[in-house]
């Protein structure tokens, strides 16, 4: 696999052993591409895939929207200089305290019964007025069959039922929908359906609550190929699609925003992981390979590893974030070295699960090489353990769009 910018990457090498770099290049590509086959759809980008701010700053800078999963990632959209009404936050469990530093700086999305009650006792408590949104749990799968269970969002009908309550509210307005139902999907058709079960969600929802709907948020879906065998996502037939369910719904509500969150479709394939080979020996006739920080510096690798030996399945169950499928991740040495041998790639920590492959054939490394990680862009530093054994984390590197490159916020 040709690795664009090897240059760079081993001139950062020098200084670091292990590190991110994001391409700000791609991520324009893929934001491009979005606000190209999507017409009179607006995008909130899912901060929690990546919140380095210098990639968050990059994806706002094409006119995305914030999803929000926590009261931080709230703020850091303020830092960026998000406006309130292009921020969402959602998420469930949210405290009082939540609220609280959440009202005023952007639209909450309710996730239960009880958080509508409790941001009506804040906003009273604060003598405001909140328009909010609702997290919707509906009578349908992402694959079209029925329902079910969810520690996210609110049984369709039970919202129904208690559309009375809702309208006595004093301190809040209910003013937008959400749902979302599943992440990293690659099947075009699949998305497309559940689009369409979306809108006749809303259509209901309208009816039967008598809301003045402002916004809706379809949630995310869209996917990005890992394996080799992956296919990319359609999205000129997707979006063109949706444009034309969403100037249909508009004919009868022209003044209400739609949103699609973009989860890790905008960031996914514009990072890439560099650590630096720090050891290498031999035992009982097994190569090994040591590197800077794995399962510490980039858990996924890793943690598909211990799935995959330990499940007794041909194709484990995907487990968003954490794990996708088999192959998910491509490993490049970035010597010129022709000679091959087969390599278990292990990292620096003192456990023996700190391995990210095994009996792997790869170009020969030696003590000094650097290897690459793909698909590091989403969900790869913020869900990775780098407190483990107090060693020095990862840095974070983005090479931006004029070929300079900065750890910091500039």
């Amino acid at each position: 696999m040709e690795i664009k910018n090897r240059d760079i990457i081993l001139e950062q090498a020098k200084e670091y052993s292990s590190f991110y770099i994001y391409d700000e290049n791609v991520i324009n590509e893929y934001t491009e591409r979005l606000k190209k086959n999507f017409r009179g759809i607006g995008f909130l980008y899912s901060i929690k895939t990546n919140p380095f701010i210098n990639v968050v700053k990059s994806v706002f800078s094409h006119g995305f929207g914030a999803d929000a999963a926590s009261l931080n990632e709230v703020l850091l959209a303020e830092k960026c200089g998000l406006a309130p009404d292009m921020v969402y936050y959602s998420a469930p469990g949210k405290t009082e305290r939540d609220i609280m530093g959440a009202l005023g700086k952007c639209v909450i999305t309710a996730d239960s019964l009880n958080e509508i009650a409790l941001i009506e006792k804040t906003a009273g408590e604060m003598g405001v007025k909140a328009e909010i949104g609702v997290r919707i749990n509906p009578d349908f799968s992402f694959y079209g069959g029925k329902g079910g269970p969810s520690k996210f969002g609110i049984e369709e009908y039970q919202l129904f039922d208690r559309a009375e309550y809702l309208k006595g509210l004093k301190n809040i307005k209910i003013t937008g929908l959400h749902v979302h139902l599943h992440s990293q999907e690659l099947n075009t058709d699949c998305i497309n359906m559940y689009y369409k079960n979306m809108f006749s969600l809303i259509n209901r929802t309208v009816e039967k609550l008598g809301i003045d709907l402002k916004f809706v948020n379809l949630g995310s879906g869209i996917g990005i190929p890992y394996a080799r065998e992956d296919c990319e996502v359609n999205v000129e037939a997707l979006g063109k699609n949706l444009s034309k369910m969403v100037e249909d719904f508009k004919s009868s509500m022209p003044l209400v925003s739609v949103f699609v969150e973009t989860g890790r479709y905008c960031v996914g394939k514009s990072g890439l992981y560099a650590a630096k080979v720090l050891d290498k020996k031999v035992s009982f006739g097994k190569t090994y390979v040591i590197l800077a920080n794995t399962l510490n510096g980039f858990m996924r690798p890793a943690m598909a590893h211990i799935l995959e030996k330990y499940t007794d399945d041909e194709k484990p169950a995907e487990s968003e974030p954490f794990y996708t499928c088999k192959g998910a991740f491509q490993y490049i040495p970035l010597n010129n070295n022709t000679e091959t041998e087969k390599v278990t790639l292990c990292g620096n920590l003192c456990t023996s699960t700190d391995i990210m492959e095994e009996d792997i054939e790869l170009a020969k490394l030696e003590v000094g090489d650097t290897l690459v990680i793909t698909n590091a862009g989403s969900y790869a530093a913020v869900i990775t353990p780098m407190q483990f054994a107090s060693l020095n984390p990862p840095v974070q590197l983005m090479l931006k769009s004029d070929g300079s490159v900065t750890c910091a916020d500039k």
